[in-house]
């Protein structure tokens, strides 16, 4: 119990040391998920352990830090976090994600100098067993385009606050020149620049593997301070954006069990029913992307709001039955 009570106060220091800002005592507490009065208490015990410990003022309440960091003896990874970092490398790689894939590389690479090489040699055989022992299932699907040229300046421009131009052969305009303030990058199945095209501060979407001839201007651009990427994602079932709307689900009994372990969206309330049904209700839009993913759920699902997404789920059927030669 003592040890893992030692663990915690480290946990907690190295988050006040993580920080520039500080972390308030409800910030501390909702990390740990403990209460305030624990957060307190760890707080205190912390700063007997390091008195550098730092009181900033931000009314109405007041945050702490570590500023200077901790000693390299309070921050050795473990095989099990390198095993991870290695799995996410290699996740990226095989995803397609090479620049991704490169920079975990790099980091694994730069940590590993910094450890003792009798250290170093600890870690080895687990390190090997843990990465032998796990792998991750790759998914269908296309393989996400990078570029190590386009990933830079978009990431560039979005640090010196400055817009983008760019050639995009895509769109109702394909080959039209565009200035672009990046808001920031979305990677999935396919990877898009989210940013808004001249004065306009209306997000939008823009797949990179169709931007050619890419640089980045002289002219500022700010992204919005009300805006937020993770927002924006929420808008839509998936990447594509279009009219927001109310959806109700009900996944009949036998998908009942799978739906209640089930994401379908970050917005979701999901409440089961008294006949053994599940009812699912979500706000987003893309509902295309919706009907295709409904289609991995079989008969195990019925729609029943909106009529755009039932309408949409019968015009993919009504596709899928003429390619198939069934209509």
């Amino acid at each position: 119990m003592r040890h893992e009570k030692a663990a915690r106060l480290l946990e907690l220091a190295r988050m006040l040391a993580a920080s520039a800002e500080g972390l308030t005592l409800d910030e501390m507490a909702d990390r740990l998920d403990v209460g305030r009065r624990t957060a307190e208490r760890m707080r205190d015990a912390v700063r007997e352990a390091f008195p550098q410990m730092e009181e900033v003022d931000d009314p109405p309440t007041r945050r702490f830090r570590i500023p200077s960091g901790l000693d390299g003896i309070f921050q050795a990874p473990s095989a099990d976090e390198f095993a991870a970092l290695r799995a996410a490398a290699e996740q990226f790689k095989a995803a397609g994600a090479r620049t991704r894939a490169g920079a975990l590389q790099s980091l694994e690479q730069k940590v590993l100098s910094a450890i003792r090489a009798g250290a170093r040699r600890k870690l080895a055989p687990d390190m090997e067993a843990l990465l032998e022992a796990e792998t991750m299932a790759i998914h269908a699907g296309p393989r996400p385009f990078e570029d190590d040229e386009i990933l830079g300046a978009v990431r560039e421009a979005i640090k010196s606050l400055k817009r983008l131009r760019f050639r995009y052969e895509g769109g109702s305009s394909p080959g039209r020149v565009r200035e672009i303030t990046p808001f920031g990058l979305l990677f999935g199945r396919s990877n898009y620049l989210v940013g808004a095209e001249g004065e306009s501060v209306e997000p939008r979407t823009w797949r990179l593997d169709r931007v050619r001839d890419i640089a980045v201007s002289d002219a500022p651009g700010t992204r919005p301070e009300d805006f937020s990427l993770q927002a924006f994602m929420h808008r839509s079932f998936g990447i594509y954006q279009d009219e927001v709307e109310e959806v109700a689900l009900r996944v009949l009994p036998h998908g009942a069990e799978e739906a209640l372990g089930w994401r379908f969206h970050p917005t979701q309330v999901v409440e089961a029913q008294a006949d053994g049904s599940v009812l699912v209700r979500f706000t987003a839009g893309g509902m295309r992307e919706l009907a295709w993913h409904l289609f991995t759920w079989g008969d195990k699902v019925q729609i029943l709001a909106p009529e755009r997404l039932r309408t949409m789920m019968r015009e993919e059927l009504a596709v899928a039955l003429r390619a198939h030669g069934q209509a």
